[in-house]
């Protein structure tokens, strides 16, 4: 009986250290890519040749969405290094031929132009614009669409569109090359149109125009079976290419028409386990198989489709299915930190030597393994997802907009082009805001901008409004002042209930005269002074702490602003934060509204992102913290008065 007892309470000590790693893990996405981290810490794969491969540029797309999540700088060290090993200081690209006219080799692209975007170094651009060239010259069926390569002329393979599509996409975005979006869009149309099955909707895994390979249906010119992988690349580079079309493109519907009928099609064949057979239209074939890769990707692009609109919300099931059909199936628990992702084809393909029939028996006979970079590359995005799915959404009904009206500083681009910058959405630099977008974004607000004067009828669909910095001469030729109608305005705005938002800069760096008047109206007055000036890399030297049980900042403790301008307050205006006697962020509740006010733009990308800052400051945190308190006090739209 003693030995009994000795047993059970073994076993629930053994269970509860089990329940308590599980409880106390980081996100599975973090806990992936720490996996990454580790075993492959040199960007190389044991075994396999130093070689700029889609394999890599996978991973990169998950760790990338994880550092813009977490804003922790290891993993865009990592995106860093991986391409370092490859791009030359003059631009070229180690190992890469673009001769070969392998749509993969695009792939990595992204990776380069992340780079590009954030550190501005020429190098990136050299080398993405190497890749953009070969789309230039790339061999094309007749109707248009691009070979996958050189050596499978005539063919178009549902993978090739996640390895081109959403790179050409974005470069354009960048580029501002907005024709190049009917060829785009036309790439998606012409796969889809070429190897749909029109009774199931599934897609082929190839076409062959000329119809002359053996695995070539002589008729339709598709490949024989639905590979599982095949069609996930496709609806990853479907919703990866569809974020930079231009909202007025015709062939941006035209894209969400298509991933909504690919998502319907997927979701009549997820089996009860929630995940996916490698050869989907042969589900009882001898050996088939239930393969990860493909369910990352579908879960990926379901979730990331509902989360960008594209998408019913419906759908969101099917993933949610799919991610838990994957925990149970294909993660293994390492530690608390790390897990290891099974269940993922190798490969598969088509032609070649030796040459790939097609067949059921050839797709069954390529070898599954764990820690598969493309299975975990897509769990790694998919997980992210997934994560987002469950992240607080105060902002659902309301839209952020970020004034481009009094600040409307612009340079040149990376073709000579006139493009903004400081302090905007788009701008991924130092000097953007594009981390903060995603975090409204993660909370289910919409961001748009304000081009123009604000007024009733321009801010009527506005839950939250942010001006930042105004203009002065010397940073645009003719800025545009804030004047007695503006005020006017933005006040019957905030009085019907709008949340507005007012960041300066300090002394010499910010138009006071005309700025102030606006914030007067509310109570706060920018003091025009400089404060927390930094000497170097002497962070603390702009340390703000935050008081216990603050009014907006309930997870952040350090912040970090500098060269900041104190605030004056009256009225029904009241200080947030008060450091050394000054005030340092302040609110004021004006009729059914609110406004913030802060002498610094202090959340632009350099000091959210991770890369620059101490790990003991908490300025990610705060504009998260800062984030959420706006949409709680904001209406959502159909709720305004205004």
């Amino acid at each position: 009986m003693k030995k009994i007892t000795v047993i059970i309470a073994l076993a629930l000590v053994f269970s509860l250290q089990s329940f308590d790693v599980k409880a106390q893990s980081a996100p599975l996405s973090e806990r992936m890519t720490a996996t990454v981290l580790d075993i492959w810490s040199d960007s190389l794969w044991t075994g396999r040749p130093f070689k700029w491969t889609y394999d890599q540029g996978v991973i990169l797309e998950g760790v990338a969405a994880v550092w813009q999540r977490t804003g922790d700088k290891k993993y865009f060290d990592y995106i860093k290094k991986s391409m370092d090993f490859f791009v030359t200081e003059d631009g070229n690209i180690r190992t890469y031929d673009k001769s070969s006219h392998n749509i993969d080799n695009i792939k990595n692209g992204r990776a380069l132009l992340l780079l590009y975007n954030v550190t501005g170094q020429q190098k990136y651009l050299k080398a993405a614009q190497l890749l953009r060239h070969q789309l230039e010259e790339h061999p094309r069926t007749k109707e248009g669409g691009f070979w996958h390569k050189r050596i499978y002329p005539y063919q178009m393979w549902l993978d090739g569109l996640y390895m081109g599509q959403p790179f050409y996409a974005e470069y354009s975005a960048i580029t501002k090359d907005t024709k190049a979006f009917d060829d785009i869009a036309n790439q998606f149309i012409f796969m889809e149109k070429n190897s749909r099955d029109p009774k199931t909707g599934l897609l082929y895994h190839a076409w062959d125009e000329s119809k002359e390979q053996r695995w070539a249906n002589k008729e339709t010119g598709r490949s024989p079976h639905v590979w599982a992988r095949a069609m996930g690349w496709y609806g990853m580079g479907l919703v990866d290419a569809l974020e930079y079309f231009p909202a007025d493109h015709p062939g941006r519907k035209k894209l969400i028409d298509i991933l909504n009928r690919f998502t319907e099609a997927v979701s009549k064949v997820q089996q009860p386990s929630g995940l996916w057979y490698d050869i989907i239209d042969v589900p009882e074939g001898k050996g088939n198989y239930l393969e990860s890769s493909a369910a990352s990707m579908f879960v990926y692009a379901i979730a990331k489709g509902v989360r960008q609109g594209y998408l019913p919300e419906r759908y969101l099931s099917v993933a949610k299915k799919g991610f838990e059909g994957m925990k149970e199936k294909f993660v293994e628990e390492v530690n608390a930190e790390r897990i290891n992702f099974k269940g993922t084809v190798t490969v598969s393909g088509l032609g070649g030597k030796p040459y790939r029939d097609g067949s059921y028996e050839y797709y069954m006979s390529e070898k599954v393994i764990t820690n598969d970079p493309k299975g975990v590359g897509a769990f790694i995005s998919a997980a992210n997802e997934m994560e987002l799915v469950a992240w607080p959404k105060p902002g659902l009904g309301k839209t952020v907009t970020l004034d481009y009206y009094f600040n409307n500083e612009r340079k040149k681009g990376p073709v000579g082009q006139d493009i903004r910058y400081h302090y905007t959405w788009e701008d991924q630099a130092n000097s953007g805001f594009s981390f903060w977008k995603n975090l409204f974004n993660y909370a289910g607000a919409k961001t748009t901008s304000l081009e123009e004067a604000p007024s009733a009828s321009n801010l009527k669909n506005s839950s939250v409004y942010i001006i930042v910095d105004p203009d002065t001469e010397k940073e645009t030729g003719k800025p545009n002042f804030v004047s007695q109608k503006d005020i006017a305005e933005i006040s019957s705005w905030v009085k019907a209930g709008g949340v507005l938002v007012l960041m300066s800069n300090d002394i010499g760096n910010c138009e006071f005269k005309n700025f102030n008047k606006l914030s007067q109206a509310f109570g706060i007055i920018f003091n025009e002074d400089q404060r927390n000036t930094v000497k170097g890399n002497q962070f603390e030297m702009a340390a703000v702490n935050v008081p216990a049980d603050n009014l907006i900042f309930k997870t952040a403790k350090k912040l970090y602003i500098k060269e900041l301008s104190t605030l004056k307050l009256s009225g029904t205006a009241q200080p947030v934060i008060i450091d050394k006697g000054d005030v340092i962020i302040a609110t004021s509740k004006v009729g059914k509204g609110t406004v913030v006010a802060v002498g610094d733009p202090w959340l632009y990308n350099e000091y959210v992102d991770g890369r620059k800052l101490p790990a003991d400051f908490d300025n990610y945190a705060a504009a998260n913290d800062l984030t959420k308190w706006l949409l709680k006090q904001a209406k959502k739209i159909n709720e305004n008065t205004f």
